[in-house]
């Protein structure tokens, strides 16, 4: 996108004309007219590049000779920086190098204002020759508070709920369910992109009923681009971590037939039910279903494919059943369309002959339906007959060609040419990851800023304003929520496959990212973005070195560290101008040299990695706004690391194993960790004195705080420092040892008022006298914490906490829930609990209550009493607990009188395990 592009070159020009450097003769005059130029044209560009998505090839060129231009201004400012950069110094008292650097410079700045003014010249002859007239301010619409209220009402709405899938579900439920058939069955969906298949498998999958007849559940997503072994190996971690098992050693080992037959003999005795999402190809079928035994205990195997070739391969064995997907009728389709496009789900009777044209087109493919219903959505002059007429005017030249999924395509280039200038280069930046992967917002919102496409809006930090553009491509339906936190808040997403090939092309047309899959080398000599796709080859003998490079990311390693480092010792040796590094979970042990002299470098992602040091030319890295080394084996960071004085986010540390303890080490910081005045995470660091403690209260733009091996007499000292961090969002405190006291009993004049999460890990003498003042505290972590009832009177009262965990966290026999006590609970968690007997759950406790978990509370003999009350609760999970109670409820399933069976009867789920024999098993009652 040439406005992105060129709106990250003036943040740059701007902080370019305001170093000293730039009073070097014949530098600063040029640049000055590159940027009044450049301000000119990105103004010009919003209107413009709206319509240079159309046909109008003359405005196209346009548009690419502003974005290749911009390109060249953005390596001319790199390299000048890069030249005056504090580690080159000496480069200004070397007259003949600075002379020479100055020429080159200068020279290449004649040239790009020379192309500038030409550039320029020929969008007004455009404007004139061909027409071009500006867009209406109305159709894009102004008013930033009624964007962001569509916004969140748009988000309520779930993209999964589609209408007309309560049949078909019905008829799959028939086939699965079924108990007279105990042989392996297969039951095949098949349909076109869009069509719902994965919607309606999920509520198979997920329905109360199937939780309850299989033993294993596991869920497979298959992409186009099929690795066996890495499907299988994926299926075993699903296995083992249903099961809260290891997956052993040896399995990463093992080649393809070894992997087989470790799953046959896993899933050997059991009843299981595994789905195997979008299958391309029937030899992928044929490579899993021989890993599957058929025990004769009614397991089940359920896929989706486009292909119906797939779909009929695998119905002809094991009993098989094939549905196939079909369009929603014409009812069905208006619901559908009513629901997305007006939230109150009532169409205005003077839109509704224009709604029922637009809806003509999209033909009961729910895809195009929530697509072109998302975009009418945002329209701000909603109502307006005209507005809807456009629309239609233009699906109508969109609809030409045959064939629905070319349909289809059109409708979401639709949605994407509708986007704002400022969201289309994000689009277009997702599809970097690989088909069918869960994408994390934390990551793909720091990207984005890292990468420069994220300018930031009055009154709201760079990170809020990638929030709002990841919400807002959400409610365009254009990014599908996988996942969400406690909140309702979006944690994973996930692109369409056609919403992806779509952006995908455009990226690479607009010079957004170019991916390298180990085949054609085309076009790599000019990449700036380089993402690497299952790369497993020396990168000198494949790989064209690019002087443009700004981006490098790696998915999926091979298992050598020597070709990891030999891969970023090429690029960092050659291409000076990078910016962002991702190397998550490779094999790589040090960190090459040459990556220290990329000044330029603002992302370092090495999490998962084998790395153990950091060295002190870290200091070189003058950019460096995000350092994640989170699970790598790095314990201490050198001073030097204090020069870096844009560093936002600091990840450091290593999470142990979850299975019983809250685990996790932290670092040695250097002593004036304070001067770090930029950073808004910090996770882990270790409380080594007071001193430290002291410094963390200078960090006053911290929003996330991990901090361990406290010792008592340094909590005075934290809580004076608590104070001072008012934007303090997360805090997790871990003690030295365990039994070491948490001592955090201590005044804290202004508490943090926006924290939400918060997690003591450590011997409470009792609850800090602040924690009941935190009314926004949503997550409660207690571990260790030696809780007394009166203790947990007081928690009950946090008028929003969403979650509570308490892991050995309480001393007493018996625990009460009030009445009128946690009134916003949703899940509970005890464990190892080792003294509690009886907990009691008084009318009117916890109304909002949907999961409680309880892991070795084997003193229990009942369950709860009082759970009965809890109408809305959805789960109970049981671990671990005492046999005399699991095995009344076992009796009282099968029809025996058990007053703690019949507590639990309403709840949908309830879920047994217990570690025998070496590993967990369970089974739903």
């Amino acid at each position: 996108m040439a406005i992105s592009v060129v709106g990250a070159i003036l943040n740059q020009l701007s902080l370019l004309l305001h170093q000293e450097y730039t009073h070097l003769r014949g530098l600063r005059q040029g640049l000055q007219f590159i940027n009044d130029e450049l301000c000119s044209m990105r103004a010009f560009l919003r209107d413009v590049e709206a319509q240079s998505e159309q046909n109008n090839e003359l405005l196209q060129e346009w548009v690419k000779q502003v974005r290749e231009a911009a390109y060249d201004i953005e390596d001319v400012i790199d390299e000048c920086m890069l030249f005056f950069a504090p580690f080159h110094v000496s480069n200004i008292y070397n007259p003949t190098k600075t002379l020479n650097t100055r020429h080159r410079i200068s020279n290449k700045i004649k040239e790009i204002k020379d192309r500038v003014e030409n550039i320029f010249a020929r969008h007004q002859r455009y404007k004139l020759d061909y027409g071009f007239y500006e867009r209406e301010s109305n159709s894009i619409g102004t008013d930033e508070n009624i964007v962001r209220h569509i916004r969140q009402r748009a988000l309520l709405l779930e993209e999964a709920e589609l209408v007309g899938i309560d049949v078909p579900k019905k008829e799959l439920l028939g086939h699965i369910l079924d108990r007279d058939n105990l042989h392996l069955k297969v039951v095949s969906i098949v349909g076109m992109g869009g069509s719902g298949k994965t919607t309606l498998v999920r509520r198979v999958y997920e329905d109360a009923n199937v939780k309850r007849l299989f033993q294993c559940h596991v869920w497979v997503t298959i992409s186009q681009t099929f690795e066996i072994k890495v499907i299988l190996k994926d299926l075993i971690q699903q296995l083992h971590t249903e099961n809260m098992e290891h997956v052993p050693l040896e399995v990463e080992s093992m080649d393809v037939d070894g992997l087989k037959v470790f799953i046959n003999h896993f899933l050997q005795g059991k009843k299981y039910i595994i789905v195997f999402d979008d299958i391309w190809r029937t030899d992928a079928w044929e490579d899993l279903i021989y890993a599957l035994p058929d025990c004769d205990f009614g397991s089940r195997v359920m896929l989706t494919t486009r292909i119906d070739d797939v779909a009929s391969a695998s119905c002809q064995q094991h009993h098989g059943y094939l549905y196939r997907m079909k369009s929603l009728d014409d009812d069905m389709s208006w619901t559908l369309f009513c629901n997305k496009s007006f939230q109150d789900k009532y169409c205005p009777p003077h839109l509704e002959s224009i709604s029922r044209k637009i809806l003509d087109k999209c033909e009961g493919l729910p895809l195009a339906i929530v697509s072109i219903g998302g975009l009418l959505l945002l329209k701000i002059n909603n109502d307006r007959l005209e507005e809807w007429e456009k629309v239609y005017r233009t699906l109508s030249n969109e609809f030409e060609c045959h064939g629905k999924l070319d349909r289809v395509k059109r409708i979401l280039l639709l949605s994407y040419n509708d986007l704002p200038y400022y969201l289309k280069g994000c689009l277009m930046y997702i599809s970097i990851f690989p088909e069918d992967s869960k994408i994390s917002s934390e990551l793909l919102i720091r990207r984005w800023i890292a990468e420069g496409l994220v300018q930031e809006r009055e009154g709201l930090s760079c990170l809020e304003t990638a929030e709002e553009y990841l919400n807002e491509l959400v409610c365009r339906s254009l990014v599908q929520v996988l996942d969400r936190d406690i909140h309702g808040l979006p944690q994973e997403y996930h692109i369409h496959d056609l919403v992806r090939e779509i952006t995908l092309s455009k990226a690479k047309e607009h010079g957004i990212i170019t991916i390298f899959k180990g085949r054609d080398t085309k076009g790599l000599e000019n990449a700036r973005r380089l993402i690497v796709h299952d790369f497993k080859n020396d990168p000198k003998k494949e790989l064209v070195h690019s002087k443009h490079l700004r981006s490098l990311t790696i998915f999926r390693y091979v298992d050598d560290h020597k070709y990891t480092s030999s891969l970023l010792k090429f690029f960092c040796g050659k291409s000076k101008l990078i910016k962002v590094i991702d190397f998550v979970d490779s094999m790589l042990e040090n960190i090459p040299k040459e990556v220290f002299k990329l000044y330029h470098l603002r992302y370092l992602n090495l999490q998962g990695s084998k790395v153990k040091f950091i060295p002190k030319n870290i200091k070189n890295l003058q950019n460096l706004e995000f350092l994640n080394l989170l699970n790598t084996q790095v314990i201490e960071l050198p001073s030097e690391i204090l020069k870096l004085r844009k560093l936002r986010e600091l990840y450091v540390c290593h999470y142990g194993d979850y299975s019983n303890d809250y685990a996790v080490s932290g670092f040695k910081a250097p002593n004036e960790i304070g001067r770090l005045f930029s950073l808004q995470n910090l996770f882990f660091i270790e409380a080594k004195d007071g001193e430290i403690l002291k410094e963390i209260g200078k960090l006053n733009q911290l929003r996330g705080l991990g901090i361990t091996k406290l010792r008592k007499e340094d909590g005075k000292q934290l809580c004076f420092s608590l104070e001072k961090l008012k934007n303090l969002r997360k805090l997790h405190i871990v003690t030295i040892n365990e039994d070491e006291i948490l001592d955090l009993h201590h005044p804290i004049s202004t508490i943090p008022m926006f924290l939400q999460h918060l997690l003591l890990d450590g011997h409470l003498e009792k609850i800090p006298s602040w924690v009941p003042s935190l009314q926004g505290l949503t997550q409660l972590n207690l571990f260790k914490s030696g809780l007394k009832k009166e203790e947990m009177a007081t928690l009950e009262m946090l008028p929003n906490l969403l979650q509570l965990v308490l892991v050995q966290a309480y001393e007493e026999e018996e625990m009460w829930f009030q009445t009128g006590g946690f009134r916003k609970l949703k899940l509970l968690f005890l464990v190892q609990l080792k003294r509690l007997r009886k907990v009691m759950i008084e009318e009117g406790a916890m109304p909002d209550l949907k999961e409680v978990q309880m892991v070795a509370c084997k003193s229990m003999e009942e369950v709860p009493k009082g759970i009965e009350n809890l109408r809305g609760l959805q789960q109970v999970r049981l671990y671990e607990m005492s046999m005399d109670l699991i095995g009344d409820l076992e009796n009282g399933k099968q029809g025996g009188i058990c007053e703690n069976y019949q507590r639990i009867a309403h709840v949908p789920e309830v879920f047994i395990g217990n570690f025998v024999d070496g590993k967990w098993d369970g089974h739903y009652l």
